[in-house]
């Protein structure tokens, strides 16, 4: 039972709470509280330090806007902008309850009658536009991934084709998703003429600028470890006849899964940082917009708000990191 506990934690990541299950069973009380304290009581200590400098920091610093927010401000428009979403849930439940009456009664006096549904017109809230930030970075980075892959894949395979394309890859790595957005918006303006489709356009136009700005890493590395596959592998694969595809699928993905699973971490962080200035250009609905809403806006709150879409942000960060890590470690051979 211990085993699979410890199994499961480092798996998912918690790590941390191993120690705390050593202890649980009994083993040595001292090694495992030295393990606790600089797992959990070192950043415990370094982050209430950093949110005491912050606080006699932000007393001194005069903005446009007003004295720069302290961790009570932040935490208290945090509170703030929760019960806003609560109050909108509560608002759409009520609306939809009065629709369906209002339906229902219709029917019974005409069971022939066409009804309407409408869809709540509320404004979206804070947590709203946090799940539209993270279904946009996943269908960039879903499209970046099947891009990458194949011709990682391709490049590590053979060095004439890793020669060829290898310059156009150099020039175009570092190009800044400032300069991708317009190129997007004009060509998916061209080609997606409608709005009324699965997507609007101002999401296509942020998951493709996500795309091309995070594939590199993904490509890069998958190159790399497809060439530096170990030659024996490849040789026995060889003996056995096996076709190019059950090659790439039994040998090749395995031995490159570590720095595959490295380039798709890096992949999905770089999508993250790009998505919030794709959604302030685009104006697509999400955290990037709120925050640009807000710099807008200009009200006494509205730097509270910001910090806490940033600190939300840099959270949502680490947890897609070290979801990226449990799935490397759930799918690897360690």
């Amino acid at each position: 039972m211990k085993a699979k506990a410890i199994q499961l934690l480092n798996y998912s990541g918690f790590s941390w709470a191993v120690p705390i299950v050593k202890l649980a069973s009994g083993e040595d009380i001292k090694q495992q509280f030295t393990i606790l304290w600089k797992r959990i009581g070192m950043p415990f200590c370094a982050i209430v330090l950093f949110l005491f400098l912050w606080s006699v920091a932000a007393k001194n610093v005069q903005t446009s806007l007003g004295v720069l927010p302290g961790p009570v401000m932040v935490y208290h428009q945090a509170n703030v902008l929760w019960q806003e979403h609560m109050g909108e849930r509560t608002k759409a439940r009520e609306f939809y309850a009065r629709q369906d009456a209002r339906n229902t009664a219709i029917l019974q006096q005409n069971p022939d009658a066409t009804i309407k549904t409408v869809s709540y017109p509320g404004k979206a809230t804070y947590i709203d536009q946090i799940i539209t930030s993270l279904k946009t970075v996943f269908m960039g980075f879903v499209i970046a991934s099947l891009i990458a892959l194949p011709i990682g894949i391709l490049c590590g395979s053979s060095k004439n084709v890793m020669t060829a394309l290898n310059p156009i890859i150099q020039v175009l790595k570092p190009v800044s998703p400032l300069a991708w957005l317009p190129i997007v918006t004009m060509v998916i303006s061209a080609v997606y003429t409608t709005n009324n489709g699965w997507f609007e356009k101002s999401f296509i136009i942020s998951a493709l600028t996500v795309s091309l700005c995070s594939l590199w890493p993904t490509l890069l590395n998958t190159a790399m470890g497809v060439a530096s596959v170990n030659t024996d592998y490849i040789n026995v694969a060889r003996v056995l006849q096996l076709s190019p595809f059950k090659k790439t699928t039994k040998v090749v993905l395995p031995a490159t899964l570590p720095l595959i699973f490295t380039g798709l971490r890096i992949s999905l962080g770089v999508g993250w940082m790009v998505l919030i200035a794709a959604e302030m250009l685009a104006q697509n609905p999400g955290l990037g917009k709120f925050v640009w809403d807000e710099f807008q806006n200009g009200s006494s709150d509205s730097l509270a708000r910001i910090m806490v879409a940033v600190i939300t942000i840099g959270l949502i960060g680490f947890m897609l990191d070290q979801l990226m890590v449990a799935l490397q470690r759930l799918v690897s051979f360690e």
